[in-house]
């Protein structure tokens, strides 16, 4: 045990030591602060369809009644990919083919704490919906610029601005795809 570590804070603490080359060093982290960071990484699946009208994406409610991607912490075990797919699977019913590298990131900032969470976003290209696992989520199709208005309400400018950011990529990527498929098709 370090000379600096008591016997009642062995529960909150973990002692790290990092050698150099010229000597060690020993340096205290508190549980809390691991834990907080445990999960700081996060995914998220931009679901869509093709529809009569174009582009639709599908938004749930957070708990909060914002409208959102189905997002969570990436799982271990899983690619993030597969945690994105579970995640619009449980929040909104999804069922699709989703795209194993993310198309997008971005950062937010974890409520209540000082700690930014990278969430990577993977595509989503919805076959059908079944009832969500999680109630509440009021899983909801938008056109595009619809999509874009309501994940700009009630968020800080700046985050508001990287989920639009999100939505633009999409489009873009979904545009090209579609180009794809239509040349080779041609």
């Amino acid at each position: 045990m370090s000379a600096d570590a008591k016997p009642g804070n062995l529960r909150s603490s973990i002692t790290f030591l990092r050698p150099s080359a010229h000597q060690s060093s020993t340096q205290f982290v508190q549980l809390a602060q691991l834990r907080k960071l445990r999960g700081s990484e996060q995914v998220a699946a931009v679901c869509y369809r093709i529809g009569s009208d174009g582009i639709e994406f599908l938004l749930i409610r957070t708990r909060g009644r914002r409208w959102i991607f189905p997002k969570g912490h990436a799982e271990p075990g899983l690619t993030h990919a597969q945690a994105a797919a579970l995640e619009a699977f449980e929040e909104a019913g999804v069922h699709g083919r989703i795209e194993e590298a993310p198309f997008a990131r971005f950062t937010r900032r974890q409520r209540g704490a000082s700690i930014d969470i990278g969430v990577s976003v993977h595509l989503c290209e919805v076959s059908w919906l079944d009832q969500p696992m999680e109630s509440g989520r009021n899983p909801t199709w938008f056109p595009v610029e619809k999509t874009k208005r309501r994940l700009r309400a009630d968020r800080p400018a700046a985050e508001a601005e990287d989920l639009v950011n999100v939505i633009d990529r999409a489009v873009a990527r979904i545009q090209r795809f579609r180009g794809l498929i239509s040349r080779l098709a041609g």
